[in-house]
């Protein structure tokens, strides 16, 4: 392969797969390092097949009806029609035999799995429900999937290294780039009580305008995000709970900005983070890097309270 060739999306499919060998994928290796671009969409392959086999795991060890074994052994032929069984059954078996033959993750890199109406209702009748990706807490997932598990670039703009002074500064940066580009007060949340640094943050595209993502890490390498947005006019202000794979999110609105919390920790973890932002925007109370904190008069309380 020509080094200045970006490999298709096969090439890609199997890189991720380990079906290459070592000289080819040493070749992906080197793209993909120096294109975050096509990095990012691969991992976000790896996040939808993940997230699939485990919902699927149990079907690879349901017994396949015989009328399928002759259906294969007869290469797709047979003398007399089955009886019609029940609607999304034979799917879902369909679904578990290409989960055990190790299809599903190049199915899911290519879109075949959820373009296929009968593969969805076989999915869906198993309670695996694919997130609309207009939907914003969706949004907020798949920035948490590409951008948690980067090393060298996981934010733009990054508050954790340098001199305290410098530091300082770049956290002032950050909440004035970030609240001028979203056109709201973006605040740096304080969430060290719970055992999470801020690393830094980036500029995010939405729906109809510019987001943005705050990113933190605990000293065992766990990373959480807090999305942030401004909410479209009449959105549901619920404090809420939801998965998207193998996230969690809490998210709620404000009147004048919607959040997301998200990460892959235990539900009772994300909760004690998210009412941590939460009541930190209520009270007004916003990080200093001092190691304090501070009650800005223009930050007023929002009204109510998470449920928990």
């Amino acid at each position: 392969m020509d080094p200045n060739q970006r490999p298709d999306d096969e090439r890609l499919s199997a890189w991720l797969d380990g079906e290459l060998d070592s000289a080819a994928t040493a070749e992906v290796d080197a793209w993909l390092r120096e294109h975050p671009e096509d990095a990012a969409r691969v991992r976000l392959w790896a996040a939808d097949r993940d997230a699939l086999r485990a919902r699927l795991a149990p079907l690879a060890d349901e017994p396949v009806p015989e009328a399928w074994h002759t259906l294969v052994r007869d290469g797709g032929r047979s003398a007399a029609p089955a009886p019609a069984p029940r609607r999304g059954l034979p799917l879902a078996w369909a679904a578990g035999l290409l989960l055990a033959g190790g299809v599903l993750g190049g199915l899911v890199g290519a879109g075949v799995v959820w373009n296929s109406p009968e593969l969805q209702v076989a999915l869906q009748a198993r309670g695996w429900a694919r997130p609309s990706p207009l939907a914003w807490t969706h949004r907020a997932a798949m920035a948490h999937a590409v951008y948690a598990p980067e090393v060298r670039h996981p934010v733009e703009v990054n508050v954790a290294q340098g001199s305290a002074a410098e530091q300082r500064a770049q956290e002032e940066h950050l909440a004035r780039w970030l609240s001028k580009r979203l056109d709201m007060p973006v605040k740096l949340f304080d969430l060290r009580a719970h055992g999470f640094e801020l690393v830094g943050g980036r500029l995010l595209p939405d729906a109809a305008g510019p987001s943005a993502q705050l990113m933190y890490q605990n000293s065992g390498g766990q990373r959480v995000t807090v999305y942030l947005r401004r909410p479209e006019a009449g959105a549901d202000t619920a404090f809420r709970y939801q998965r998207d794979g193998e996230l969690g999110l809490f998210y709620w609105t404000e009147d004048g900005f919607g959040c997301a919390l998200v990460g892959n920790l235990p539900k009772e973890r994300l909760l004690a983070l998210a009412e941590a932002v939460y009541k930190q925007v209520e009270d007004g109370i916003v990080r200093t890097p001092d190691g304090g904190a501070s009650r800005p008069d223009s930050l007023q309380p929002a009204g109510g309270r998470p449920a928990s």
